[in-house]
C-alpha cells in the first residue's frame, strides 16, 4: 500500500460505512481517485466489497491441482508383459485440493483456488470437494479435460508408477490470480503446489512475499519442482520428499547427515522451515532457528499411500495455526499420515480433529 491507500484504510477502519465523498473531504483526495485507491484496496484484500468490510483470517487458501484419481492395485506380484489382476478405483484427487479436503475434516476454514474441465469429472469433483472447502475460487474451463492422475500400486498398496494428464494447468495465467488476490490475501496462509506454470508460481511467492502472507509450498513432483525459483525468500514451511529435494538442489540424498544437509540449505535459499519426508522412516526438519529433528512414524498396517504426503502436509499446517511449535506441528502431520496410510482412500473418511487427537496420545 501506498501511504494515501493508508490513511484511507485507517478512515474505513474507525468508520466502514463512509462514502467515498466522506472519504475525499476528510482526505483532501479527489473523489475520482478516492474510487481508484478503494479499487486497489479491493484488488489487495484489504477491504472486501460494499461496506468496506475488513478481512479477518479468512482460512487456508489452498492454490494448485485438483485431479480424478484412478488407482489399480495388483493382487498380486506383477508379472510383466501380459495382464495382471487387479483392483480399480476413482477417487477425488490433486495435491492442493486433497489437503483442503483434509483440512476441512479437520474442521479447518479451508479454500481451494484451481481449474477444472467443463465436463462430467469436472463436476464431479467440484460436489466432492464442495462440503469439505469453498470451491468459489475455481473455474470450470471449456475445452479442457479436468486433470486426471492414474496410479498402478503393488499387492502391498506402494506405488510402482503413475501417469499424469495435467495439460489443463497451462490455461492457468496471472490474471486468473490476480483475480482472485482479495482472498488470498486475506487468507492466514496460502498452500501453493507447483501444478501451474512457472511465471504463476514465481508471482504468488513474490506477491505473498511483499505482502506479508504466510506460505507454504509443496513440489508435486521430483519434474515440477524445478518450475520453483531458486530463492525461497518468503516461503515459511517447504515441504517436499526425497527426490523432490534432490532435484531441486542437484545433489545426491543418500544418509541422515545428508537429509540435514539438505533440509539445511533449502533454509539458506529462504525457507524458513524446511521438511523432507522419508517414507516409512518419517521425517526429519531445519528452520531457521536452528531446529532439527528426525521423527519416526508409528508402525502401521498400511493399505495405500496415496495422499499420506498431503494428509501430513495439511497435519502439519493444521498444527502450525493451532499454535503448535514446529516440532509439535510435525509430529501431528506424522499423525494424520499414518491415519490416511491406514485407509484405501486418497484422503481417509476417518480424519477429524478427535480422531487425531486420539491417535496422538497413543503414539506422542
Amino acid at each position: 500500500m501506498n501511504e494515501k491507500e493508508q490513511l484511507l484504510l485507517s478512515f474505513i477502519e474507525e468508520n466502514p460505512f463512509m462514502t467515498q465523498q466522506e472519504l475525499s473531504e476528510r482526505s483532501g483526495i479527489s473523489r475520482s481517485a478516492v474510487a481508484g485507491y478503494i479499487s486497489n484496496l479491493v484488488r489487495q484484500g484489504k477491504i472486501l466489497g460494499r461496506a468496506y468490510v475488513i478481512p479477518k483470517g479468512n482460512g487456508i487458501t489452498c492454490i494448485g491441482g485438483a485431479n480424478i484419481d484412478r488407482k489399480l492395485q495388483l493382487l498380486g506380484e506383477m508379472i510383466p508383459e501380459t495382464s495382471n489382476p487387479a483392483r480399480s478405483e476413482q477417487t477425488s484427487g490433486g495435491v492442493a485440493r486433497n489437503v483442503a479436503e483434509n483440512l476441512g475434516r479437520l474442521g479447518k476454514s479451508t479454500n481451494l483456488i484451481t481449474v477444472v474441465g467443463e465436463d462430467t469429472e469436472g463436476s464431479w469433483l467440484m460436489n466432492e470437494t464442495k462440503t469439505f472447502a469453498d470451491v468459489s475460487g475455481c473455474q470450470k474451463l471449456l475445452n479442457e479435460s479436468t486433470g486426471a492422475y492414474s496410479a498402478v500400486l503393488d499387492e502391498k498398496g506402494e506405488l510402482l508408477f503413475a501417469l499424469a494428464d495435467m495439460n489443463i494447468y497451462e490455461s492457468v495465467d496471472i490474471g486468473f490470480i490476480e483475480r482472485r488476490w482479495g482472498l488470498i490475501a486475506s487468507s492466514e496462509m496460502v498452500l501453493l503446489d507447483t501444478n501451474f506454470p512457472e511465471d504463476v508460481l514465481k508471482y504468488i511467492i513474490r506477491r505473498c512475499q511483499s505482502e506479508g502472507v504466510p506460505l507454504a509450498v509443496i513440489p508435486v513432483s521430483a519434474p515440477k519442482v524445478k518450475k520453483l525459483p531458486t530463492s525461497l525468500e518468503g516461503v515459511s514451511w517447504f515441504i517436499c520428499n526425497k527426490r523432490e529435494a534432490e532435484m531441486y538442489l542437484d545433489m545426491t540424498i543418500e544418509t541422515e547427515g545428508d537429509y540435514f544437509k539438505a533440509a539445511k540449505e533449502l533454509t539458506m535459499r529462504g525457507a524458513e522451515r524446511a521438511v523432507i519426508t522419508r517414507g516409512d522412516q518419517g521425517l526429519i526438519y531445519y528452520t531457521t532457528y536452528n531446529e532439527a529433528t528426525a521423527i519416526l512414524p508409528p508402525k502401521v498396517e498400511v493399505q495405500d499411500v496415496t495422499g499420506a504426503g498431503d494428509a501430513l502436509v495439511a497435519g502439519i499446517l493444521f498444527g502450525y495455526l493451532k499454535g503448535s511449535d514446529t516440532d509439535g506441528a510435525c509430529r501431528i502431520g506424522v499423525i494424520c499420515s499414518s491415519i490416511t496410510l491406514q485407509s484405501r482412500h486418497t484422503v481417509a473418511p476417518t480424519l477429524n480433529e478427535s480422531k487425531l487427537q486420539q491417535e496422538f496420545s497413543l503414539y506422542y
